[in-house]
């Protein structure tokens, strides 16, 4: 299996030491490693909240039993150490962009269904029973220039012609009001979509609920060897092999380059780092000003993302890693800790009690990609979110399970081909650092 990455980045043997993980009383569900041969209607590949999801839609509204096959156990991926966003989002095209190069209709079907995807987890938390430890309301996008407050203002009301988007404009003055003060933060646009969640929490609760509804979970079953037969697909794991008419690829920025001889070099997983800080006491919350759990972000190119979780620890993240050796992911964590603690002074002692890293998935065309595959009949592919995943990689799994259940193609037109292969593929890891550099220029510098 072959990967762009270090290869302990992509090991289930080498620990994701998260906050996460340690806020569960108790370890995810055990589900058995596949063993000799079975058929299956639909085989899923990877156990996130794509593959589970599917599964999930699969089996309630279909009555189809699917497999699904996860290198390590649900959740082990992006799926259980993320930062929590249940937010719209997935695709790393500006909206102006979106409109210019797809339609507006287009743009505004694409928009509906990230809406839609918010929705969708909240209405599966309260079918499901799951408590994922949901917290604040939309999400906040926070101008770390004054210029930039114009530019926010600007956009919200393009937003509303464009597509009806409420949200609300934030000064100095409001931000502080709302518990989102910060030396750094000139103004802000406060959304109302959206909430925070724990992600392990949610992603080990969707595969409880898709085991309950008939799903077969299989932890520990790498997909190591695929080829096309009579009946259809031969999916071969360490221990068995699964014949399958159908296969959904739903493995995201943990996708081997070497799964399918013909899907190499459509994906380009980036590094995402996260730290946490031990609980912050409620005169530690009020010196800093910051007292909302709403998800929040910056506008650097090279974007932080932060939110106060429930039992008062604040989590920071931000992109920008280029390698996945293990020295290398510890200066990378230092360099998140560096900007969380100049973005909040006042908690420049504060102890940071978890670090950790994982992977987002890009796309060439930088927008998310949920379809059937023409060129490879029943294979169908659902991935590619930007660092957007938690709503719209749930939404992602039911829309492929409709798709393969009545034939309806939820998706938007715009998102319904595979992922075009990068230029040059090996290259990949070169441009990514190359935009790395421009990044950082323009966000030291402006841009």
């Amino acid at each position: 299996m072959k990967h762009l990455y270090h290869p302990t980045a992509l090991d289930p043997a080498t620990p994701a030491p998260s906050w996460w993980r340690d806020s569960v009383a108790s370890p995810p569900a055990a589900y058995a490693p596949l063993q000799g041969e079975i058929e299956a209607e639909v085989a899923i590949i990877g156990g996130g909240y794509t593959g589970l999801s599917a599964a999930y839609h699969l089996a309630k509204d279909y009555g189809i039993k699917a497999v699904v096959l996860e290198r390590a156990h649900p959740g082990w991926g992006a799926s259980g150490r993320n930062g929590g966003f249940c937010c719209m989002g997935g695709s790393k095209l500006g909206w102006k962009k979106v409109i210019t190069t797809y339609g507006l209709e287009a743009a505004r079907g694409f928009y509906q269904a990230q809406a839609d995807s918010v929705g969708l987890v909240a209405d599966l938390l309260a079918a499901e029973g799951i408590d994922a430890d949901r917290t604040g309301t939309g999400d906040v996008a926070l101008a770390h220039r004054e210029s930039m407050v114009a530019e926010l203002a600007t956009e919200a009301k393009f937003m509303a012609n464009a597509f009806g988007a409420k949200s609300t404009l934030l000064d100095r003055d409001g931000l502080k009001a709302r518990g989102l003060a910060g030396p750094h933060f000139h103004g802000g646009v406060a959304g109302e979509t959206g909430f925070g969640l724990n992600p392990l929490k949610y992603v080990t609760g969707l595969a409880r609920a898709a085991a309950a509804r008939g799903a077969i979970l299989m932890s520990q079953s790498p997909v190591i060897g695929w080829k096309r037969e009579t009946y259809g697909h031969r999916l071969t794991t360490p221990q068995g092999s699964v014949r399958a008419a159908k296969v959904l690829i739903a493995t995201n920025g943990y996708t081997p380059e070497d799964l399918h001889p013909e899907f190499g070099g459509r994906l380009l997983p980036a590094l995402s780092s996260i730290v946490v800080t031990r609980p912050l006491t409620e005169a530690e919350r009020a010196e800093a000003g910051w007292t909302s759990t709403a998800p929040s972000y910056d506008l650097l190119n090279l974007l932080h993302y932060f939110r106060l979780l429930p039992d008062g620890r604040f989590m920071f993240g931000g992109r920008g890693g280029v390698s996945a050796e293990p020295r290398a992911l510890a200066r990378q964590s230092a360099r998140i800790e560096a900007a969380f603690r100049r973005y909040y002074p006042a908690w420049s002692s504060v102890e940071i009690t978890h670090r950790w890293s994982g992977f987002v998935c890009l796309a060439m065309d930088l927008v998310p990609h949920v379809g059937a595959w023409e060129d490879e009949p029943g294979t169908y592919y659902a991935l590619a979110y930007h660092g957007n995943g938690v709503a719209f990689g749930t939404w992602s799994g039911r829309a492929i399970a409709r798709l393969i259940g009545s034939g309806n193609a939820e998706a938007p037109e715009m998102l319904r081909r595979p992922p075009p292969r990068f230029p040059l593929p090996y290259l990949r890891p070169v441009y990514l650092r190359g935009a790395y550099v421009k990044f950082g220029l323009e966000d030291a510098f402006g841009r």
